[in-house]
């Protein structure tokens, strides 16, 4: 009896005289860049380094775009967004020690948002492995030590025979849902010698999937079909699966309002009648969400910005899906299905009972009048112009980045992403100086439509050295940076907190004219010409910088009622 298990792929006559016969003149790092090309990488980014300098000499023997950063934490963000933008793993190449440790903020927020990442760094010689102190340049007695907590598995490579079955493993690990960050370190050693194993041709890029279990979604598909008052969060985890279709179909058997958290953003069409938009971060929203007798959670943890800081407590019952076992039922207890967000709406798709429920979309409306009119009291009309003003002059197919800054926290809740996989922001790690890098990462995926990168003068020095990188490789990015000479929002923080701020003011560049230094045109604009002079950068072809200096507000926080 013969099973499709057993059954073993011949090589041809040309593949095996090939593999008795390899090319001379490869090396450890040619196994490297001839495993991601089989796997079906395109494009790598990254940064060189001595330990690493076997991997990227190979680059020159293959057909491998490479995409070199200033920084190994902005060549991190760029890979994170490339994988966001195609949902492909983006290799990522890194050097020992230090540079491989600089990529860590970059790699957490990949974690945080589930976005695949596969780094692979170089390490010390094979002699140095083990914790002994050798003496090593870059040496750490346990690198992958430091990136345990932050990516999804580690993967060491001690010969050159283990390099393609590291790299498909680590490949797979980040795309199996929920995708993710992974770590590959290879010694330099194996990276330079010559070596005569076979070219690599072939590897298994499929990940796993992740089903829902049956009986989970038939108790689930019951409650939903006999809810009085449903109503369904979506989440990160619903864009990442390319499952925003399945949830519109599903809200609208369901008749059940929708609201979409800051990494959901665009899961729901922001004007449909079920539409509650983004607005967690409102206690009329809570108070909604909190009404619902059977609550649907796609794709979300339920962490502190998609429970308004954790003060929602539900009264109904919870229907958690996450494919991230440590986030289901950690916040609040639920019918915890452990699957990917897809696959587990189509189940449901397949089992609910469509439900009538004529008041829906009027209560979805009172819900959206009474936000409008907390936001209209508090005398916020600079802030909402200027972002409907971006709004206005963003492409509605054009994918937008945000760094932690005022701007980005109205657009969390404000800003109408035109679609899923439109709107990032590095609201899951939180750390500054994602934007822009993030923004070159998503041009080098899609040069067909522009970018728009937006940050704050405290973030945006982070990434400056990437204006040399956006002008070397045309990219279409356009970096508007709003300037209020400090950080913004922690000066509202300290002020409310404590009467005054400390250590929040900042003495910053000429923006403009640090931009034209790097050969990128930039202009200096107002609020009244933001829209005009933001459309113009945006429909010209390479990258640019336009400056708002402007101090905007937050809106009123309600979790501290």
């Amino acid at each position: 009896m013969t099973h499709d298990h057993d059954l073993v792929l011949r090589p041809t006559p040309a593949q095996t005289e090939a593999a008795l016969n390899p090319p001379a003149g490869r090396t450890g790092g040619d196994l490297v860049v001839e495993t991601l090309a089989a796997l079906g990488a395109t494009t790598v980014f990254g940064l060189p380094g001595q330990h690493a300098l076997g991997m990227f000499d190979a680059l020159r023997r293959s057909d491998l775009r490479y995409i070199g950063l200033r920084v190994e934490n902005n060549a991190g963000f760029a890979a994170d967004a490339y994988g966001r933008i195609t949902g492909e793993a983006a290799p990522l190449l890194l050097s020992t020690g230090p540079g491989a440790l600089t990529s860590l903020p970059a790699l957490q927020e990949a974690a945080a948002a589930s976005a695949p990442v596969l780094a692979i760094s170089s390490q010390v010689p094979t002699a140095g492995l083990g914790g002994g102190r050798h003496g090593y340049l870059h040496e750490l007695p346990d690198q992958a030590a430091s990136f345990r907590g932050v990516v999804k598995s580690v993967h060491t490579v001690r010969a050159q025979s283990q390099i393609p079955s590291a790299i498909e493993a680590a490949w797979k690990s980040a795309l199996s849902a929920p995708h993710g960050p992974v770590w590959v370190e290879i010694p330099q050693d194996v990276l330079l010698a010559e070596t005569a194993i076979p070219v690599v041709t072939g590897g298994d890029a499929f990940p796993e999937e992740l089903p829902p279990r049956p009986e989970l979604t038939a108790v689930a598909a019951d409650l939903l079909s006999n809810a009085a008052r449903p109503a369904i969060i979506a989440g990160g985890g619903v864009v990442r699966a390319d499952a925003s279709g399945k949830l519109k179909q599903l809200a609208e058997r369901l008749r059940a309002p929708v609201v979409t958290t800051p990494g959901g953003k665009g899961a729901f069409p922001w004007t449909h009648p079920l539409s509650l938009q983004s607005w967690l971060e409102d206690r009329h929203t809570t108070d909604f969400l909190e009404d619902a007798d059977v609550l649907l959670v796609v794709g979300s943890g339920l962490g502190e910005l998609s429970s308004n800081y954790h003060t929602f407590q539900p009264r109904g019952r919870i229907v958690q899906i996450e494919a991230d076992l440590g986030k289901l039922e950690s916040n609040h207890p639920a019918l915890g299905i452990h699957a990917d967000a897809r696959l587990a709406l189509q189940a449901l798709l397949e089992t609910v009972t469509p439900r009538e429920d004529a008041t829906a979309p009027d209560r979805v409306r009172d819900l959206l009048a009474k936000v409008a009119d907390r936001i209209a009291a508090q005398d916020l009309t600079l802030e909402q112009d200027v972002l409907a003003a971006v709004r206005r002059a963003l492409p509605a197919d054009s994918p937008s980045f945000w760094d932690m800054t005022i701007l980005a926290y109205w657009a969390w809740s404000a800003f109408d992403a035109k679609g899923p996989n439109h709107l990032h922001s590095a609201q899951g790690a939180g750390g500054l100086g994602y934007a822009f890098p993030a923004a070159l990462g998503a041009a080098v995926a899609d040069p067909t439509r522009p970018v728009l990168a937006v940050s704050g003068d405290g973030g945006a020095p982070y990434s400056i050295a990437e204006l040399a990188t956006a002008r070397q490789y045309g990219l279409n990015v356009t970096w508007l940076i709003v300037d209020d000479g400090g950080y913004g929002i922690l000066r509202e923080y300290m002020t409310d907190a404590f009467g005054e701020a400390t250590a929040t003011e900042l003495t910053r560049p000429d923006f403009v004219a640090l931009a034209e230094s790097f050969g990128v045109p930039g202009v200096r604009t107002t609020p009244e010409n933001l829209e005009r002079d933001l459309a113009k950068a945006l429909a010209s072809p390479g990258p640019s910088v336009v400056l708002l200096p402007a101090v905007l507000r937050m809106f009123a926080p309600t979790h501290l009622d």
